[in-house]
């Protein structure tokens, strides 16, 4: 047993991150402003977690994004917004460019990522763990897929591009994984 503990642990040495991860505390971006942004600064909250695009014909689910922001963050729901271009080129070329645009076009004030490729090789490694958890059909297929993450950084569920940020499915997800106040 003491050879396979060391060995154990150089195996892990080698693993990817999002192989070595426990939760989506686990992980961090950078955000649209370029600061860190550790998902462990959500730790007792949920999280949904939202790869967007500026142009794209479900951009307008920023207006419902905002509004369960405005809604829901007294009662701990982070909406986090995850600018991708990995779907058709929608998306504009640097973090300056979409931060105006959503500032500008709806409002956003809720958490914003630096531009990522959600899925494929390249993907965030929170993604990528993402799509490890759920496994099938985790993978986003297109713009403003939505995962919901539970405040103990356990990944709940997803949703397709088009369910709506405000359908029942993903209110019921939300409200069941809130906080108590």
């Amino acid at each position: 047993m003491r050879r396979i503990a060391p060995l154990l642990a150089a195996f892990m040495l080698f693993l990817p991150p999002s192989a070595q991860a426990e939760t989506a505390h686990d992980f961090a971006f950078t955000s649209i402003e370029g600061d860190p942004l550790p998902m462990s600064d959500f730790a007792g909250k949920a999280v949904l977690l939202v790869n967007t695009a500026s142009f794209c014909g479900f951009t307008p689910q920023y207006e419902q994004l905002q509004a369960l922001w405005e809604d829901y963050r007294t009662r701990g729901l982070v909406v986090l917004a995850v600018p991708s271009d990995n779907f058709g080129g929608q998306e504009y070329g640097d973090n300056a460019e979409i931060k105006q645009f959503c500032d500008v076009t709806f409002g956003i004030d809720f958490p914003m990522t630096e531009k990522q490729d959600v899925r494929g090789p390249g993907a965030h490694p929170l993604y990528a763990w993402i799509v490890g958890q759920l496994q099938r059909n985790a993978e986003p297929r297109w713009n403003f897929h939505k995962f919901l993450i539970d405040p103990d950084g356990r990944v709940v569920e997803g949703f397709a591009t088009t369910t709506r940020p405000d359908a029942e499915p993903v209110i019921a997800a939300i409200e069941a994984v809130l906080p108590e106040n």
